[in-house]
């Protein structure tokens, strides 16, 4: 009797489909001889198949149409915000279920605790420390297998000569890239340190790199619109870097090994979606607006206005003709610049660059909300970790951590709402207190604020007010 496949639902954009490639990996490792099937849609996963983990695609076009009844499946992952999607799970017959399912009692349930916490960071990403593709396995995955995982680092530029550097100059959304004046000033500081740009983009991107073009005054090479995405990861072997804003094709380059430098700008997170492998680069805004909004409300975007094509230029020129370890000494004022690593249990991670300073305020609450859902959601893990983190933001911010435990009782009024089916938005919550309130506001819809939510929810408060004491 064949064995019973795995089934990923995976229905987003292409670089959504890119990072559920480590899951498809683990799974394989984790259930040796199951075939692997991801339903996606055809525009996505057909460029991708050359680089794509050994699985089997089927279109959301044949799944709709019933490609996928009467069989049978070991375990589905939905990793979808698609209703479709949840109904898809929960009609196919399946031994275990993870993600948004909607069950035959018409009602929607997110199952597995690490799905839950990424569907309340919606409005909430403040302080979240988990990337999206750890969070698609940190529900089945052992903690073992992820911390075993290592993923190549990124290939070293070509020497012989060319500096090619790659400028993708489109995302899904105009708020999500650089403004094409932008970009025209960052090609002509590369020129001017030697470096060959090249403009890439999808055909949706044309008007922006022509754009791009005329305002360098420059003979740019013009890539956009020409290139397939199996061809635009050929072609990356050709360049020394690849600098973009947070897109699909970033993820592509990332996972194909090409040094990658991210700009974030917008309503991105690089702690969410930044380049995933280890040795790539991100630069991020340090304006405190720009850790984690879902959408900007200030005028004038400050996270993109930050980023300056000077400097931006000079730090490319600097990777690319000089070691690595000369960006510990470089200064961008108003930027953070990041190295993507990993944790001590082999999750994603960022780490800062540039001169040496003590952790800020956004840095030990990140830590310790990190500490604090590795806790609360794993349910193997010690408290001790939680103490310590609290007891290193205590030191550092004191008025910060006495303000916190201040405004704790407010959060038990939001379990409150939610015990008695009252609306709880989390931004009712006390600010330091809102990842908390998110998560709880969605365990409990999900869990019909039963007794037993109640009543841990209520020891989990009284556990944080022996810690804020």
């Amino acid at each position: 009797m064949a064995e019973e496949p795995i089934l990923l639902l995976q229905m987003q954009r292409m670089g959504d489909l890119i990072l559920s490639f480590p899951l498809a990996l683990w799974l394989s490792r984790l259930f040796p001889g199951r075939p692997v099937h991801i339903v996606a849609e055809d525009a996505f996963f057909r460029p991708l198949l050359p680089v794509s983990p050994h699985v089997a695609y089927i279109s959301w076009r044949d799944a709709a149409a019933g490609g996928l009844s009467g069989r049978r499946y070991r375990l589905i992952v939905n990793l979808s915000i698609r209703e479709e999607a949840a109904r898809l799970a929960g009609e196919l017959a399946a031994e275990e279920r993870l993600g948004p399912v909607r069950g035959p009692d018409g009602v929607l349930r997110i199952l597995g605790g690490w799905q839950l916490y990424r569907a309340g960071l919606v409005n909430q990403g403040r302080h979240n420390r988990f990337h999206w593709a750890d969070l698609n396995a940190l529900d089945i995955v052992p903690a073992d297998m992820l911390r075993r995982t290592s993923f190549d680092p990124p290939r070293a530029p070509r020497n012989d000569g060319e500096r090619i550097v790659g400028l993708f100059v489109g995302a899904s959304e105009p708020g999500k890239r650089p403004a094409a004046a932008f970009s025209a000033a960052l090609a002509r500081g590369l020129v001017d340190r030697g470096l060959m740009p090249v403009l890439l983009g999808g055909p949706a991107d044309l008007p922006v790199a022509e754009a791009v073009r005329k305002a360098s005054g420059l003979a740019l090479a013009n890539l956009t619109g020409k290139l397939s995405l199996t061809e635009l990861a050929e072609y990356g072997r050709r360049l020394s870097l690849l600098i973009t804003p947070d897109t699909g094709p970033m993820h592509l380059a990332a996972w194909t090994g090409l040094p990658t430098l991210n700009l974030s700008v917008g309503h991105v997170n690089p702690w969410d979606t930044g380049p995933y492998q280890p040795g790539h680069l991100a630069l991020r805004s340090s304006a405190s607006c720009a850790r984690g909004c879902w959408t900007c409300r200030r005028a004038g975007c400050p996270c993109r206005s930050a980023m300056a094509p000077g400097p931006v230029a000079a730090l490319a020129a600097l990777l690319l003709k000089g070691p690595r370890e000369r960006l510990s000494r470089v200064r961008l004022p108003g930027l953070d610049l990041f190295e993507t690593a990993r944790t001590a249990e082999g999750l994603y991670a960022l780490r800062r660059l540039g001169p040496e300073r003590a952790p800020g305020a956004a840095d030990l609450v990140g830590e310790f909300w990190r500490h604090f859902f590795l806790w609360r959601i794993d349910g193997r893990l010690a408290w001790d970790p939680v103490a310590v983190a609290w007891g290193a933001l205590a030191a550092a911010f004191p008025r910060l951590a006495e303000s916190a435990g201040r405004s704790l009782p407010r959060l038990g009024r939001t379990v409150a709402e939610i015990t008695h089916g009252r609306a709880a938005p989390p931004d009712a919550a006390p600010p330091f207190w809102r990842p908390l309130a998110s998560f709880l506001e969605m365990e409990g819809r999900n869990r019909d604020a039963d007794a037993a939510w109640v009543r841990g929810s209520l020891e989990l408060l009284e556990l944080l007010a022996g810690l804020c004491g």
